[in-house]
């Protein structure tokens, strides 16, 4: 009798409202400080939600979407994982001295970031409302931060403001992920594609 290879389909548990969850955090925080809602000492906060549950814990939901075969989430939450953990290394090189990053150095991670938000906002067209909406509010405060970081001090505020209300709207969808979920109706509508 011939050996039968059994296929055995693995359900895992949707890592988008972890992935969401640890966006939402480490943003708020970070734009607390951005908005000047709170001293720049905090950003010693930053730092460690950005290594540890924005960075690591992002990715890591990023890598389970890819076992869901979610090309959106996986590439979403890899991406800002690494931006957190990249954030957090050099936030983290400046507060020890080790090295700073110069104005112009900040500038190009920016606008890098922008550019792939940008095209991640295209792509949120084809998800849901919320994660349009995440999106669309997540470009406009990075190009806020971008004319912040070349010289206009203001829009380096108001990109706080804007990171405030990006965080929010990602706590919303992570919170419509885990509580839909859980009592298996809509509870807080994503508005759905059709």
């Amino acid at each position: 009798m011939a050996d039968k290879v059994c296929e055995v389909k693995e359900a895992i548990a949707d890592p988008g409202p972890l992935g969401l969850a640890c966006f939402a955090l480490t943003t708020f925080c970070l734009s607390l400080v951005n908005a000047g809602l709170v001293v720049k000492e905090a950003v010693a906060v930053v730092i460690a939600l950005a290594l540890a549950y924005g960075g690591t814990v992002q990715i890591l939901a990023g890598m389970w979407e890819f076992k869901k075969n979610n090309v959106f989430g996986a590439t979403a939450f890899s991406s800002y994982g690494a931006f957190w953990v990249a954030f957090g290394l050099f936030e983290l090189f400046g507060t020890l001295q080790i090295y700073t990053i110069p104005k112009q150095g900040v500038l190009l991670f920016l606008v890098g970031w922008t550019i792939f938000t940008f095209y991640m906002w295209i792509g949120s067209f084809a998800t849901n409302r919320i994660l349009v909406i995440i999106f669309t509010l997540l470009i406009i405060t990075f190009i806020l931060l971008d004319i912040g970081a070349a010289g206009i001090h203001v829009a380096h505020t108001w990109g706080g403001y804007m990171g405030i209300v990006t965080a929010l709207a990602a706590w919303y969808a992570s919170a419509a992920g885990i509580l839909n979920t859980l009592f298996g109706r809509v509870v807080l509508p994503v508005g759905h594609r059709k």
